[in-house]
């Protein structure tokens, strides 16, 4: 065999390196494979809710940037619990990810028994948008038209009006109890299974009025189909400058926000979890998804990894003493 000379010598050496290489684990998802197949995002309310007007216009985005698709897979029931579960037992391979809401916050303290926990299951992605909670009535059921007015009618007709919210243990639900427990007013709770449908209801007048994340009711207060008396935040909502704060109308403690994540199953190989906060960086900051969250009334988010999962655990314990003090159960 002919001697071999060391610049051919350092070639063969730099090419069975290579060939090793690419066939250690993580590897392929080092040279940014992934995603090599469609990814799902698990969804754990019925289409046509808070969760959904922000998970849809992000998953359509992500598509058309990444060249796979995003799909949406709606799990609703058991405010929002149900599809936690199922997602928290999914293969954590990176191509299955969780859109939870402040619902997941909240739940602990409502339901005593579930199957999974949001912090010990998961591994936190990063923020997806936050809207403050905003008081909405059907306009042919109720005639107050501010919430001064809506608080009037409260005290002089006790439980004469309900509430719909996405379900037991919401932040629908809760943002109801704590308005209760503050405005010293009675308001019946009718609990459905996803804010979709109690909006529905809102708006065929089976309910009158909601306690709603202002990104699910945001199109259908431009449409006038239901009409918008509060935000519960401390200043008027991005893209809605004439909706009055709660403050405003003689409520200066209830601010209430409705906030939405992205979690990854635990066992997500890292590297790919940071590749998503990478991609959802980029979409959040693009001039489309921009305009889509001033539309719905949301503030860009700005918090990711750690950061976000250090303002869910605060977040739990909140909520956890808003269920204790307004003694809120299941319905």
């Amino acid at each position: 065999m002919p001697p071999i000379d060391t610049d051919r010598r350092a070639l063969l050496a730099a090419a069975a390196g290579s060939t090793l290489l690419a066939g250690l684990p993580g590897t392929a998802r080092a040279q940014g494979s992934w995603p090599a197949r469609p990814v799902t995002i698990v969804v754990p309310f019925p289409a046509g809710g808070g969760t959904d007007a922000f998970a849809r216009p992000l998953t359509a985005h992500l598509s058309h940037k990444l060249g796979k698709q995003f799909i949406i897979d709606n799990k609703g029931g058991a405010g929002g619990t149900l599809g936690a579960t199922l997602a928290s037992k999914a293969t954590p391979d990176g191509y299955t990810f969780f859109m939870g809401a402040v619902h997941h916050a909240i739940a602990p303290a409502m339901y005593p028994k579930l199957e999974y926990d949001l912090e010990r299951d998961f591994v936190p992605v990063g923020l997806i948008s936050s809207v403050p909670q905003v008081i909405v009535v059907n306009p042919q059921k109720v005639t107050a038209r501010d919430l001064p007015g809506l608080l009037d009618y409260l005290r002089r007709n006790p439980g004469r009006l309900n509430y719909g919210s996405a379900g037991n243990g919401t932040s629908h639900h809760l943002a109801g109890e704590l308005f209760k427990l503050q405005t010293k007013t009675f308001i019946t709770h009718i609990p459905y299974r996803g804010a979709g449908p109690a909006l529905q209801d809102l708006m065929a007048g089976q309910v009158d009025l909601m306690f709603d994340g202002l990104g699910s009711s945001a199109a259908h207060i431009k449409s006038g189909r239901i009409k918008a008396l509060a935000v519960a935040s401390a200043q008027r909502a991005p893209g809605f400058p004439d909706i009055p704060t709660a403050a405003e109308g003689s409520v200066p403690t209830y601010q209430v926000a409705t906030w939405y994540g992205l979690w990854a199953p635990k066992g997500t190989p890292r590297e790919i979890v940071e590749q998503m906060q990478s991609e959802l960086k980029k979409a959040l900051g693009s001039d489309e998804l921009k305009a889509t969250w001033t539309g719905l009334g949301s503030t860009l988010p700005t918090l990711w990894g750690d950061d976000f999962g250090k303002f869910v655990n605060d977040e739990i314990k909140r909520w956890g003493s808003v269920v204790k003090l307004s003694g809120a159960k299941l319905d």
